[in-house]
């Protein structure tokens, strides 16, 4: 084999692999943003789910405090003093505010982690020569997650009342 076939054929070669390496992280990232996406529904359904569960446990444990109490001080300041029960409210509304920033980082991480994978496949597909292969397969720019009002962006308000 004469060197001009080894260096025609080694260049079809190198350009083949680059051509499926390409093509294949393509697939990877589109891959990585519907499983980004998915994340964020799970830590959405995971709040959904767990907050107002959390909330109605602190309110009925601040219930049955506030009638404890109630109790208590009817049946005289003697009896506070010898018998004063063991009240822990404040320790359930301290783990309800710390699960509740707890599931609102995972949910900041996780849109995130989205948005960091549609910059990749945007980059990429916008980057010569791999958008030549994207344009090739019809590979579309993905779109990061915005809100669409300035509601969604406010916290949920947590009412114990």
């Amino acid at each position: 084999m004469n060197p001009v076939t080894i260096a025609v054929v080694a260049a079809f070669v190198l350009a083949f692999t680059w051509f499926i390496a390409t093509y294949n992280r393509f697939v990877r990232l589109r891959q990585h943003i519907r499983e980004s996406w998915s994340d964020i529904d799970v830590e959405l359904k995971r709040r959904y789910e767990l907050i107002p569960n959390l909330v109605e446990t602190v309110r009925g444990y601040t219930e049955y405090e506030r009638e404890t109490l109630q109790k208590v001080v009817l049946k005289g300041l003697f009896a506070v003093v010898e018998n004063y029960p063991d009240l822990k409210a404040d320790a359930h509304f301290r783990a309800l505010q710390k699960e509740l920033a707890n599931t609102e980082d995972r949910i900041a991480a996780a849109r995130r982690f989205f948005n960091g994978n549609v910059r990749d496949l945007n980059v990429l597909r916008e980057s010569f020569p791999a958008s030549v292969i994207g344009s090739m397969f019809s590979i579309e720019s993905a779109t990061y997650f915005e809100l669409d009002s300035a509601a969604e962006r406010v916290v949920p308000r947590v009412d114990l009342t």
